[in-house]
């Protein structure tokens, strides 16, 4: 049986907030739970890289994730040290690499806490992997009971790495751009394979977010909702399958569909 998580352990994640609700033709003094936005602002070698809108857990996974999503680390052994301020609103990363410089080029993204991008090409997925519809589907399912933020205050986003079988790693966050590098982040750290994984997510699939897949080597996304007409065309440039709408017991494939046994 899943455990249930209540509000308790989502503290600092939600807060309750006043509220007047009308319904039934009345309206009710009540109160809600409303998602926290906090804005962590990353230093690299003493230099501000960016600013971002998030959820303020995994705050180590997201950094980790972000910069090696943007090309700025190749992986853990890169960084020399990372601290996050007390009141959690800036963290300081120093790189083995004292001289690295940082990009200036920066693309504003489509996600709904505008964030921002350096690399803007991704790289191509080789991978064998099959898996069929009704697997797809069924970690979907699974995936949707373990939305805990979400069951308690609605407005995150959540996105899920599956060896196909499991859940490995779950995130969720204001950004969607957010939950993917918290997942990268983690299995960097914890040494996890993302490589011919199962990406899950809830909300529309950007092309950004086809850029983080690409660098996860991960050959097949599926999401609740939509894509982009440029995510589609970029996954069908890095080789990977794009799903959309996996719902109930339906789903739509925009690119190699031959993954899912078409």
């Amino acid at each position: 049986m899943q455990e249930t998580i209540g509000v308790s352990d989502m503290e600092g994640l939600a807060e309750n907030i006043v509220c007047d609700r009308f319904s039934d033709e009345r309206w009710v003094n009540t109160s809600t739970h409303v998602p926290v936005e906090k804005a962590i602002s990353i230093f690299v070698n003493r230099q501000a890289l960016v600013t971002i809108l998030c959820t303020p857990n995994k705050l180590n996974f997201l950094v980790i994730g972000y910069l090696y999503a943007e090309g700025i680390i190749s992986g853990i052994s890169d960084v020399a040290s990372m601290r996050v301020c007390d009141e959690e609103s800036e963290v300081d990363v120093r790189l083995n690499n004292a001289e690295f410089e940082l990009p200036q080029v920066r693309t504003i993204t489509s996600g709904c806490t505008g964030g921002v991008a350096f690399i803007t090409e991704g790289e191509r997925v080789e991978s064998n992997l099959v898996v069929s519809p009704e697997k797809v589907l069924s970690q979907m399912k699974q995936f949707q009971e373990q939305m805990d933020l979400y069951r308690i205050s609605g407005g995150v986003h959540t996105s899920a790495l599956s060896d196909t079988i499991n859940l490995l790693v779950i995130s969720e966050d204001i950004g969607r751009h957010n939950t993917m590098d918290k997942i990268q982040g983690e299995c960097l750290v914890r040494k996890l394979e993302t490589r011919d994984g199962l990406l899950l997510c809830t909300g529309r699939v950007s092309s950004e977010m086809l850029l983080k897949a690409s660098r996860m080597q991960v050959p097949i996304i599926a999401s609740l909702t939509s894509p982009t007409g440029r995510a589609v065309s970029l996954a069908r440039d890095l080789g990977i399958t794009l799903v959309g709408y996996a719902r109930s017991n339906r789903l739509t494939v925009y690119s190699y569909p031959e993954r899912l046994g078409r």
